[in-house]
């Protein structure tokens, strides 16, 4: 039963989606990095339901910053956010409280938790906790951008609709960072929405890929075999609800359709006496190591398990086949709510991570 995740600076997560409370504690994060509460409710508000392509449900996430923090920086010791639950309406759950809704894990939550499990919204398995992920990544975001470290996310793809590729990437993530709608292309974003929206009209979800990049690493981050940058990102991104699939580079567009001489990336000296690469198909890693390009990576998004058209299913309390409607507040779509909690998952796995190559104090050293 364990709900903490990393090394150097670990991150906890707690609550249920109808429960008094969700967080996060975050331990091991260096005394004297800069806190600006406005800056995570920003942050929030990124992953915070809007319009017809999203639920009803409207949380407004006053967060409280319990520990950890004093004068707007922290102060070495654990930091402990907590944010309210205030729109609960638990009745539409139940009535199908024993009937195992396709995609979600009512079922095997009952298998691990013997019926103990708070079940209303999806329980501890709600996407309602990633907000405090979001509110934990936020001051970890801050921290890696004091190091010149960017991370941006967009919607690559949803419903076949593809957006553009990353060009500058520095512009680009400067620019995603400040979109609520995170596309690259407007015009695409426009398309995507109408295709949100059509599909919510037909009480469905669709998915897509999110892609992400990482700009600035330092190179020789990272651990062979067990403790890779790509191991460590992927077990941390797959702890995301939805996320289904994590591709590194151009891996599965590449590396079954063309040759070594092809997909390797050749070294090349470049500006200031730095190392690169002509390409980057490998993302920025070799044997697990950071190698100072930028990393790359997508993560597929299933559609949303929670529609309003009917399914079969079971009662698994009575064993029987049943048939499910669901009711409720519910998102016809989540890929572009779930593009914060990608950044601020990935913001969290590297602060982790630079704090084991460099020492715990290190995020801090730029801002003392």
């Amino acid at each position: 039963m364990k709900n903490t995740f990393g090394q150097n600076i670990s991150v906890t997560i707690y609550g249920e989606s109808h429960g008094e409370a969700i967080g996060v504690v975050l331990d091991g994060l260096a005394p004297g990095i800069p806190v600006d509460p406005d800056f995570i409710r920003d942050q929030l508000t990124l992953r915070r339901p809007a319009g017809k392509i999203s639920t009803a449900r409207q949380e407004p996430d006053p967060f409280r910053i319990l520990s950890g923090v004093y004068e707007n920086h922290t102060t070495g010791t654990p930091i402990s956010i907590m944010i309210p639950n205030t729109q609960t309406r638990s009745k539409d759950y139940t009535a199908t409280r024993a009937l195992a809704r396709p995609g979600h894990a009512d079922y095997t939550a009952y298998c691990k938790y013997h019926g103990f499990e708070d079940f209303r919204g999806g329980g501890h398995f709600s996407g309602r906790i990633t907000a405090g992920l979001v509110a934990g990544g936020a001051i970890a975001i801050s921290a890696l951008r004091a190091k010149n470290i960017l991370i941006g996310t967009h919607i690559r793809n949803c419903g076949g609709i593809m957006d553009r590729d990353f060009e500058n990437l520095e512009s680009d993530i400067m620019n995603l960072n400040q979109k609520a709608f995170a596309v690259l292309d407007e015009n695409k974003a426009e398309a995507i929405y109408q295709k949100m929206t059509e599909t919510a009209e037909k009480g469905d979800s669709i998915g897509g890929i999110l892609e992400t990049a990482i700009l600035n690493m330092p190179a020789g981050v990272g651990e062979p075999w067990f403790d890779t940058i790509e191991g460590m990102l992927s077990h941390a991104l797959f702890s995301i609800p939805a996320i289904k699939g994590v591709q590194f580079g151009n891996a599965f567009d590449r590396v079954t359709s063309c040759p070594g001489s092809e997909y390797n990336d050749p070294f090349r000296m470049g500006a200031d006496n730095q190392i690169i690469t002509e390409t980057n198909h490998n993302a920025g890693i070799n044997g697990g190591i950071t190698n100072g390009m930028p990393i790359v990576f997508q993560c597929a998004v299933k559609p949303t398990p929670s529609i309003y058209q009917t399914q079969n299913t079971v009662n698994f309390l009575e064993k029987q086949n049943a048939v499910l409607q669901i009711q409720g507040r519910h998102d016809p779509a989540i890929i572009h709510r779930a593009r914060v909690v990608v950044d601020s998952m990935t913001a969290l796995v590297l602060c982790d991570i630079l704090a084991g190559r460099y020492g715990t104090d290190w995020l801090a050293e730029s801002v003392n």
